[in-house]
Protein backbone atom coordinates (compact mmCIF):
# COMPACT_ATOMS: atom_id res chain seq x y z
CA UNK A 1 0.00 0.00 0.00
CA UNK A 2 2.98 2.44 0.58
CA UNK A 3 4.68 1.78 -2.64
CA UNK A 4 1.45 2.49 -4.60
CA UNK A 5 1.23 5.86 -2.73
CA UNK A 6 4.36 6.59 -2.91
CA UNK A 7 4.09 5.94 -6.89
CA UNK A 8 0.97 8.15 -7.20
CA UNK A 9 2.90 11.04 -5.33
CA UNK A 10 6.06 10.93 -7.64
CA UNK A 11 4.43 10.23 -10.86
CA UNK A 12 3.52 13.69 -12.87
CA UNK A 13 -0.22 13.32 -13.75
CA UNK A 14 -1.11 16.28 -16.31
CA UNK A 15 -4.27 17.97 -15.82
CA UNK A 16 -6.02 21.07 -17.06
CA UNK A 17 -8.27 23.40 -14.73
CA UNK A 18 -9.99 26.34 -16.10
CA UNK A 19 -10.99 29.16 -13.54
CA UNK A 20 -13.40 31.49 -15.59
CA UNK A 21 -16.21 34.16 -15.06
CA UNK A 22 -16.86 38.00 -15.36
CA UNK A 23 -14.37 40.68 -14.83
CA UNK A 24 -14.14 41.46 -11.28
CA UNK A 25 -14.61 37.93 -10.16
CA UNK A 26 -11.26 36.67 -8.43
CA UNK A 27 -10.39 34.62 -11.69
CA UNK A 28 -6.76 36.29 -11.60
CA UNK A 29 -6.70 35.86 -7.57
CA UNK A 30 -7.78 32.32 -7.83
CA UNK A 31 -4.53 31.73 -10.67
CA UNK A 32 -1.92 33.50 -8.19
CA UNK A 33 -3.04 31.32 -5.40
CA UNK A 34 -2.67 28.19 -7.09
CA UNK A 35 0.74 29.30 -8.91
CA UNK A 36 2.25 30.88 -5.67
CA UNK A 37 1.07 27.63 -3.81
CA UNK A 38 2.64 24.87 -6.40
CA UNK A 39 6.02 26.89 -6.29
CA UNK A 40 5.92 27.26 -2.30
CA UNK A 41 6.11 23.09 -2.99
CA UNK A 42 9.09 23.48 -5.20
CA UNK A 43 7.23 22.74 -8.44
CA UNK A 44 8.74 24.20 -11.44
CA UNK A 45 6.29 26.99 -12.68
CA UNK A 46 5.88 29.12 -15.60
CA UNK A 47 3.40 31.37 -16.53
CA UNK A 48 2.39 33.47 -20.02
CA UNK A 49 -0.36 36.13 -20.79
CA UNK A 50 -1.06 37.65 -23.90
CA UNK A 51 1.50 40.38 -25.34
CA UNK A 52 -1.83 42.64 -25.77
CA UNK A 53 -3.03 42.56 -22.00
CA UNK A 54 -0.39 45.18 -20.57
CA UNK A 55 -3.32 47.47 -18.28
CA UNK A 56 -1.37 46.83 -14.93
CA UNK A 57 2.21 45.22 -16.54
CA UNK A 58 3.90 44.31 -19.39
CA UNK A 59 5.06 41.43 -18.02
CA UNK A 60 3.64 40.64 -14.36
CA UNK A 61 0.25 39.07 -14.49
CA UNK A 62 -1.64 40.88 -12.13
CA UNK A 63 -5.16 40.75 -10.45
CA UNK A 64 -7.54 43.65 -9.71
CA UNK A 65 -6.70 43.62 -6.28
CA UNK A 66 -2.72 44.35 -7.08
CA UNK A 67 -1.23 40.86 -6.41
CA UNK A 68 1.26 39.89 -8.95
CA UNK A 69 3.11 36.93 -10.46
CA UNK A 70 5.80 37.16 -12.90
CA UNK A 71 5.05 35.95 -16.42
CA UNK A 72 5.89 35.68 -19.87
CA UNK A 73 4.05 37.63 -22.66
CA UNK A 74 3.48 35.91 -25.92
CA UNK A 75 1.86 36.80 -28.99
CA UNK A 76 0.44 32.71 -30.24
CA UNK A 77 -0.12 29.96 -27.95
CA UNK A 78 2.15 27.67 -30.10
CA UNK A 79 5.10 29.95 -28.30
CA UNK A 80 4.01 28.20 -24.67
CA UNK A 81 4.87 24.55 -26.00
CA UNK A 82 8.58 25.87 -26.98
CA UNK A 83 8.95 28.10 -23.60
CA UNK A 84 7.22 25.53 -21.36
CA UNK A 85 10.05 22.74 -21.13
CA UNK A 86 10.35 21.01 -18.14
CA UNK A 87 8.19 22.03 -16.14
CA UNK A 88 5.49 20.86 -13.49
CA UNK A 89 3.11 23.82 -13.74
CA UNK A 90 2.20 25.69 -16.70
CA UNK A 91 -0.31 29.39 -15.90
CA UNK A 92 -1.99 30.76 -18.53
CA UNK A 93 -4.32 34.33 -17.54
CA UNK A 94 -6.29 35.97 -20.23
CA UNK A 95 -6.83 33.06 -22.09
CA UNK A 96 -9.47 34.89 -24.05
CA UNK A 97 -7.12 36.69 -25.69
CA UNK A 98 -5.51 33.72 -27.09
CA UNK A 99 -6.25 31.99 -30.72
CA UNK A 100 -8.22 28.86 -30.79
CA UNK A 101 -5.04 26.37 -31.16
CA UNK A 102 -4.69 27.18 -27.35
CA UNK A 103 -7.01 24.20 -26.41
CA UNK A 104 -4.55 21.94 -28.42
CA UNK A 105 -1.77 23.08 -26.77
CA UNK A 106 -3.15 22.59 -23.34
CA UNK A 107 -4.38 19.15 -24.12
CA UNK A 108 -0.24 18.33 -25.53
CA UNK A 109 0.96 19.69 -22.19
CA UNK A 110 -1.50 17.92 -20.02
CA UNK A 111 -1.04 14.75 -21.47
CA UNK A 112 2.47 15.49 -21.16
CA UNK A 113 2.67 15.65 -17.73
CA UNK A 114 1.59 19.01 -17.02
CA UNK A 115 -0.43 20.76 -14.86
CA UNK A 116 -1.95 23.50 -16.61
CA UNK A 117 -4.30 26.11 -14.88
CA UNK A 118 -6.53 28.84 -17.14
CA UNK A 119 -7.98 31.69 -16.10
CA UNK A 120 -9.62 33.59 -18.44
CA UNK A 121 -13.59 35.72 -18.90
CA UNK A 122 -16.06 32.87 -20.17
CA UNK A 123 -17.98 35.21 -21.79
CA UNK A 124 -17.83 38.73 -23.72
CA UNK A 125 -19.79 41.95 -23.19
CA UNK A 126 -22.57 40.69 -25.15
CA UNK A 127 -22.80 37.97 -23.40
CA UNK A 128 -21.69 35.55 -25.48
CA UNK A 129 -18.60 32.28 -25.43
CA UNK A 130 -15.58 34.51 -25.77
CA UNK A 131 -12.42 32.95 -27.77
CA UNK A 132 -11.13 29.58 -27.09
CA UNK A 133 -12.42 29.30 -23.55
CA UNK A 134 -15.66 27.27 -24.14
CA UNK A 135 -13.52 24.50 -26.20
CA UNK A 136 -10.94 24.46 -22.36
CA UNK A 137 -13.83 24.46 -20.39
CA UNK A 138 -15.02 21.27 -22.57
CA UNK A 139 -11.61 18.94 -22.08
CA UNK A 140 -10.67 20.40 -18.29
CA UNK A 141 -10.30 18.14 -15.69
CA UNK A 142 -11.78 20.72 -13.45
CA UNK A 143 -13.89 23.83 -14.31
CA UNK A 144 -14.17 26.63 -11.56
CA UNK A 145 -16.76 29.53 -12.52
CA UNK A 146 -16.57 32.47 -9.88
CA UNK A 147 -18.97 35.11 -9.51
CA UNK A 148 -18.36 38.66 -8.95
CA UNK A 149 -20.86 40.99 -7.16
CA UNK A 150 -23.69 42.46 -8.72
CA UNK A 151 -23.09 46.34 -9.12
CA UNK A 152 -27.08 47.05 -9.60
CA UNK A 153 -28.05 44.71 -6.92
CA UNK A 154 -25.74 42.90 -5.02
CA UNK A 155 -26.49 39.34 -6.30
CA UNK A 156 -24.13 37.06 -7.97
CA UNK A 157 -23.03 38.66 -11.04
CA UNK A 158 -21.68 36.58 -14.00
CA UNK A 159 -21.44 38.89 -17.07
CA UNK A 160 -18.95 41.56 -18.23
CA UNK A 161 -21.54 44.97 -18.97
CA UNK A 162 -19.61 47.67 -20.90
CA UNK A 163 -19.94 51.11 -19.92
CA UNK A 164 -18.11 52.98 -23.20
CA UNK A 165 -19.80 52.57 -26.96
CA UNK A 166 -17.32 50.44 -28.39
CA UNK A 167 -18.86 47.50 -29.94
CA UNK A 168 -15.09 45.68 -30.32
CA UNK A 169 -15.00 42.43 -29.20
CA UNK A 170 -11.75 42.96 -27.46
CA UNK A 171 -11.50 45.89 -25.11
CA UNK A 172 -8.88 46.64 -22.63
CA UNK A 173 -10.80 47.91 -19.56
CA UNK A 174 -11.48 48.21 -15.88
CA UNK A 175 -14.25 50.22 -13.47
CA UNK A 176 -14.45 52.99 -16.18
CA UNK A 177 -15.05 50.05 -19.18
CA UNK A 178 -17.21 47.61 -17.37
CA UNK A 179 -19.57 46.79 -14.70
CA UNK A 180 -20.06 43.26 -13.16
CA UNK A 181 -23.78 42.53 -13.52
CA UNK A 182 -26.46 39.43 -12.66
CA UNK A 183 -28.50 38.16 -15.25
CA UNK A 184 -31.58 40.25 -14.56
CA UNK A 185 -29.63 43.67 -14.54
CA UNK A 186 -27.54 42.84 -17.71
CA UNK A 187 -30.61 41.97 -19.40
CA UNK A 188 -32.20 45.35 -18.23
CA UNK A 189 -29.24 47.43 -19.24
CA UNK A 190 -29.18 45.66 -22.45
CA UNK A 191 -32.74 46.50 -23.75
CA UNK A 192 -31.94 50.25 -22.29
CA UNK A 193 -29.53 50.52 -24.95
CA UNK A 194 -31.29 48.85 -27.63
CA UNK A 195 -34.31 51.38 -26.78
CA UNK A 196 -31.33 54.29 -26.61
CA UNK A 197 -30.57 53.50 -30.09
CA UNK A 198 -33.67 52.98 -31.64
CA UNK A 199 -34.86 56.54 -30.46
CA UNK A 200 -31.56 58.26 -31.59
CA UNK A 201 -31.64 56.32 -35.22
CA UNK A 202 -34.34 58.62 -36.43
CA UNK A 203 -32.44 61.80 -35.47
CA UNK A 204 -29.23 60.40 -36.72
CA UNK A 205 -31.11 60.12 -40.15
CA UNK A 206 -32.43 64.01 -39.90
CA UNK A 207 -28.99 64.91 -39.72
CA UNK A 208 -27.45 63.05 -43.09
Amino acid sequence: MYQEDQHQETTRRGRIEVICGSMFSGKTEELIRRLKRARFANQQVEIYKPAIDTRYSEEDVVSHDSNSIPSTPIDSSASILLLASEVDVVGIDEAQFFDEDLPNVCNMLANNGVRVIVAGLDMDFRGTPFGPMPALCAIADEVSKVHAVCVKCGRLAMYSHRLVPNEKQVLLGETMEYEPLCRACFLKAKKEKEQKTEEEAPANDQNT
